[in-house]
């Protein structure tokens, strides 16, 4: 049979209306107001064979532009194998939801289990929760566990080389719920960990959060800053980028009590913004402030490997205003997304997209540098993605950069462009960005 869904028969309306006492369908609309229903034919075009809708659809799909991406600015044009998008399109995962019944969600509560597993050693952290919306909100949560872990401390410090558009999600929910947010000033492009210091001696702050690699691009450097936040009983947050992690210092290593991020580096499409994935995990003593559920392994009545919510904070149904957040769905189709991609690449892999990314985001920094049209903007180490200054107009030459199909850097103002590159990128590429460029 064809058919997905078959429509109700006449028998069948005639008895749905009997039951509930009405002559017609019409009559359910009896109470919609005369003035606001519409009376006029509908504008749909007229029906098309197969071979016409496709040839329909694949014209409106050629007018979209396919673009070289050397954008970033918190969402990278990374490579996922097609694995990834065959297995997520299969109808069991499209339609699977929040696994409240546990003992029929074995499938969903193993991939939620594997994808813990897979976050919390990028993180190093002891654990993950079943996934956030994403990287911005996850920081939020990040913000409430630190203030319900400190009790009576109300404030937060967070360094203004977080994402921009991260900072003003946190500052909404500090806002609406009766956090204090205090923006951290940069220094040349890093944490002014000085000024963290003068904030933390004033006894009232719960936690704070940095960035790595921050809004820059830039590799910060956190030694010590751990040490110095627990000995004020505050609490240390690190919005991380994962697929650095498999290279990079980790938040665990750096003595952090949380780590933060958005997960659309693991290989998930730019897709206009989404949808992406946040994630959340923290040390064992967090563990009862995280949001959202834990899923466990353990074995059934027959001592056959099974999967259960581990820890759900009965303040999430029960006494909800007492609840850190109430979390009550999570990005499971998204947290498959990033257990499919960590698994095919493996170690390795994650570490190769990174030496990748690291080698042709140094290549186009130099070629800049030696153009003699560019300038460093900040003398710090970096990864994927990096900032240069110009006297170019980049906004002229960001526009013939579009119309030769190429997505060019983002603009910071004071004639600052960052770029970014991934392991998609190739060399001919990078010469033909530089080129355009130069050309001016």
């Amino acid at each position: 049979m064809s058919d997905k869904f078959m429509p109700h028969t006449e028998s069948e309306i005639r008895e749905m209306l009997n039951k509930i006492g009405v002559a017609s369908i019409d009559e359910l609309y009896g109470d919609v107001p005369e003035e606001v229903i519409y009376r006029e034919e509908y504008d749909i075009p007229s029906a098309m064979s197969e071979i016409e809708l496709r040839r329909h659809i694949n014209d409106l799909g050629s007018k979209n532009k396919t673009l070289t991406i050397f954008a970033g600015g918190g969402a990278y044009d990374h490579y996922a194998p097609s694995t990834v998008a065959h297995l997520l399109s299969r109808s069991e995962f499209y339609t699977a939801y929040t696994p409240y019944q546990p003992e029929i969600s074995q499938g969903t509560l193993q991939y939620i289990f594997e994808y813990q597993s897979m976050i919390s050693e990028l993180t190093g952290m002891e654990a993950t929760n079943a996934s956030m919306y994403d990287g911005a909100t996850a920081a939020a949560e990040a913000m409430f566990m630190m203030v319900a872990s400190a009790k009576k401390k109300n404030r937060i410090l967070i360094s203004s080389t977080v994402s921009d558009r991260v900072i003003r999600v946190v500052e909404t929910y500090a806002k609406f719920h009766g956090v204090n947010l205090t923006l951290i000033p940069e220094k040349e492009g890093i944490t002014d960990l000085e000024e963290i210091s003068t904030e933390l001696s004033k006894g009232d702050v719960a936690g704070v959060i940095v960035p790595t690699p921050n809004k820059y691009g830039i590799i910060e450097d956190f030694t010590g800053l751990a040490d110095t936040i627990h000995s004020s009983k505050g609490a240390l947050a690190i919005f991380a980028d994962p697929s650095t992690l498999a290279v990079l210092r980790t938040p665990s290593e750096w003595g952090a009590d949380i780590a933060c991020g958005d997960g659309q580096s693991l290989g998930m499409p730019l897709a206009f913004g989404g949808p992406y994935l946040g994630y959340i995990s923290c040390s064992k003593s967090m563990l009862r402030k995280m949001p959202g559920r834990v899923v466990g392994a353990t074995t059934d009545a027959d001592g056959k490997r099974a999967y259960v919510l581990t820890l759900q904070a009965r303040e999430q149904h029960i006494r909800r205003e007492k609840a850190t957040s109430n979390i009550c769905s999570n990005q499971s189709l998204m947290a498959l997304y990033a257990t499919i991609y960590m698994s095919l690449l493996g170690k390795e892999g994650l570490k190769e997209v990174n030496v990748l990314s690291c080698d042709g985001a140094h290549y186009l920094y130099h070629r800049l540098i030696e153009s003699g049209k560019f300038s460093p903007a900040f003398d710090k180490p970096f990864l994927k993605e990096f900032v240069v200054k110009t006297e170019l107009d980049m906004e002229k030459i960001n526009s013939k950069l579009l119309e030769n199909g190429i997505m060019g850097g983002i603009l910071l103002g004071n004639g600052m462009v960052e770029f970014a590159v991934t392991e998609k990128r190739t060399k001919e590429e990078i010469d033909r960005l530089v080129n355009l460029i130069v050309e001016g």
